[in-house]
């Protein structure tokens, strides 16, 4: 297989530093253009599903203004220019939470939108966190902080109550992560 190439981009319209729309022009493996293509451009960002020293997930319970209900989110945030992606994971969840992590875990880097762009989303499991001072963050939305044992976290997972996809599709990965590692832990205990 062969990948799409990127012909020429035109800048549309500029929103700050959060949004940027282009059009490029693209050309197809068989050769064929297309010389319309919307594309976003958005800070690559990260979320975190932090497990505290006792166990209990940390997410909140909040407003999103995509969102028409109440939705359960981790935590998460872009990355700031010049940030690499684990450093940007651990100050959003210090920020958001005032928790910090003693182990970290890579669970990938996704592309938000495989063809219209809007950055690339980087996910992490944070290990034996525990709380270190009051949180900080300037987030726009109402929320609250909840700590969830894993049954409940796995409930709120089956029930749809992450209402954005890259927020299941971090619980999902650290869960798969979790029992990975404990059938490690059993193996290497026989």
């Amino acid at each position: 297989m062969k990948l799409w190439k990127t012909v020429s981009r035109k800048v549309v319209q500029k929103f700050g530093t959060f949004l940027t729309v282009e059009v490029h022009e693209i050309e197809l493996p068989d050769g064929r253009r297309i010389s319309n293509w919307p594309w976003l451009v958005s800070p690559d960002f990260v979320l975190v599903l932090a497990r505290t020293t006792t166990g209990k997930f940390l997410c909140f319970r909040q407003t999103k203004y995509a969102v028409k209900e109440i939705t359960l989110a981790p935590v998460g945030g872009h990355i700031e220019k010049g940030e690499k992606p684990l450093p940007a994971a651990k100050r959003e969840l210090l920020e958001e939470t005032g928790y910090a992590a003693a182990k970290w875990i890579s669970l990938g880097s996704y592309a938000a939108h495989a063809n219209r762009g809007g950055g690339q989303g980087y996910l992490y499991l944070a290990l034996d966190a525990s709380y270190r001072c009051e949180p900080f963050a300037d987030d726009l939305e109402e929320q609250e902080l909840l700590l969830l044992t894993r049954r409940q976290l796995e409930n709120a997972l089956d029930r749809g109550k992450f209402k954005a996809l890259g927020w299941n599709a971090l619980i999902a990965q650290a869960l798969r992560r979790l029992d990975q590692r404990t059938k490690s832990l059993q193996k290497a205990k026989r």
